[in-house]
């Protein structure tokens, strides 16, 4: 039986549990409204089936849940012990590329063999396989039903279902709260730990704060841990994320904002917003292919044509450009509901006083929605020097420290990919660097996230 009709069939009988034990409770509902007593029944029909069903399909699917980790070694040793196996190689690696090609065959993976040794264990394979499975499913079914008569049993019209699910549900949220905490730890764990190796093979300073980035030639032997200096890294991030994109970002996204909320009609507000954010949607995958192949040559023409040397088809100002109309919808937005939260009266009283909708826009509502659009522009950074596939598709690979917006320059998020592609030795310096930076480009969008909510919290409490 395959795993989706185990899992269907468990759907059934807790549908079925569901069911009975909620008509089980109705008639005690029933029964105790007939005899006046309506303080005697604890909690609703639908409680008392949801926690029946929950009995009937939560023991059964935790089973399958560790059946599925233990079952193929199990298969593994059934076949190991078929008089089939005994011409396996003794090579751990031959042995387990035999066994890997004859269970794709077996669960139908891949047609046919390309080692000729594969052959003969392709039906133990299926015969072990097709016996655990059945037995597991066997085993579930008996723990569903088990767990559903037990369950059904306890119903009664004094019975807490109510609570007992409620409790559930509870202990369900904790888990996934602490499930993405955990993950997160994780995270910065694995950051911590490889960027400690690195860091005892480069010093800290010479990476912080050296002028020469080149890990290619540091591996090859060609130079050494002084070509870790990650400088221009940083200088190139600052370039194309916090400075080309956000002179591009900023005007457009608070103008638009403005305009949406101050002049814009209910009707061209209603059409203008979703298609303004619409451009938070498109992958950056997308952008990556403007900015390389349509953004970048343009760019590289109008270079020549005004005389300026030196320009590349892979430039900051290129991704820079592109990387400010992605990160529009953050600015906007935000803006947006800044300066929509500022109180009527505000704006009333300045236009009562005399003054223009536009002396009221610059003199009053900007200033009031300030902190939030500075939040907005803060969130809208860090997510700019974390952006990956414009910078990897448009800016180069070259590690500059120029102020030329036409060069090729690289970021730390670029370089992370260079790093990590293909065939890597982790316990090299070069592969450990991507660690390095990773660890940095956390803790910098870390900061300017913490800076980001603590201001618009502030906004918000002024305003509320």
């Amino acid at each position: 039986m395959t795993g989706p009709a185990i899992l269907l069939l468990l759907a059934g009988l807790g549908a079925i549990a569901w069911v009975s034990a909620r008509a089980r409770a109705v008639r005690f509902q029933t029964a105790a409204r007939a005899s006046g007593r309506r303080d005697a029944v604890h909690s609703l029909p639908g409680f008392h089936g949801w926690y029946v069903a929950l009995w009937a399909v939560a023991p059964a699917a935790l089973f399958l849940a560790v059946w599925a980790n233990v079952s193929p070694g199990l298969v593994t040793q059934s076949v190991l012990a078929d008089p089939a196996a005994r011409t396996l190689p003794t090579d751990a690696f031959a042995r387990s590329a035999i066994l890997g090609e004859a269970r794709a065959i077996a669960q139908g993976d891949q047609a046919a063999a390309f080692n000729p040794a594969s052959e003969p264990l392709v039906q133990p394979y299926r015969e072990a396989g097709s016996h655990y499975g059945m037995a597991g499913a066997a085993l579930a079914l008996v723990l569903a039903f088990a767990g559903g008569a037990y369950a059904f049993t306890r119903i009664r019209a004094d019975f807490r279902a109510r609570t007992r699910v409620e409790r559930l549900v509870m202990a369900l949220l904790l888990l996934a709260s602490l499930l993405a905490i955990v993950t997160t730890l994780g995270i910065v764990a694995s950051l911590l730990w490889e960027s400690f190796r690195f860091f005892s093979m480069v010093s800290p300073v010479d990476f912080l704060f050296g002028l020469k980035w080149s890990p290619q030639s540091a591996a090859m032997g060609y130079g050494n841990n002084d070509a870790f200096g990650a400088v221009p890294l940083f200088w190139g991030t600052i370039f194309i994320g916090a400075i080309i994109a956000m002179i591009v970002a900023i005007p457009l996204g608070l103008m638009s904002a403005i305009y949406l909320t101050q002049y814009a009609s209910p009707t061209v507000r209603r059409w203008m917003k979703p298609m303004l954010e619409v451009l938070a949607g498109v992958p950056t995958v997308v952008y990556g292919y403007f900015a390389a192949l349509t953004v970048a040559p343009a760019l590289r023409d109008l270079a020549a044509a005004i005389g300026i040397g030196g320009a590349s088809s892979e430039s900051a100002l290129a991704a820079g450009l592109v990387m400010g109309v992605m990160i529009i919808p953050f600015v906007s937005s935000m803006a947006d509901d800044s300066i929509a939260a500022v109180p009527q009266s505000m704006r009333d009283g300045s236009l009562a006083m005399g003054a223009t909708t536009s002396e009221t826009i610059r003199r009053v509502l900007i200033p009031a929605a300030l902190p939030g659009v500075v939040g907005g522009v803060l969130l809208a950074v860090s997510r700019a020097i974390g952006e990956t596939m414009i910078v990897v598709m448009a800016a180069g690979l070259a590690a500059n420290m120029t102020l030329n917006p036409f060069a090729s320059v690289t970021t730390v998020t670029t370089q992370i990919v260079q790093l990590l592609t293909g065939d890597q030795e982790f316990d090299s310096a070069k592969t450990l660097a991507a660690f390095a930076l990773g660890l940095v480009l956390f803790i910098v969008t870390l900061l300017l996230n913490i800076v980001a909510l603590r201001v618009v919290k502030k906004y918000r409490e002024a305003y509320e």
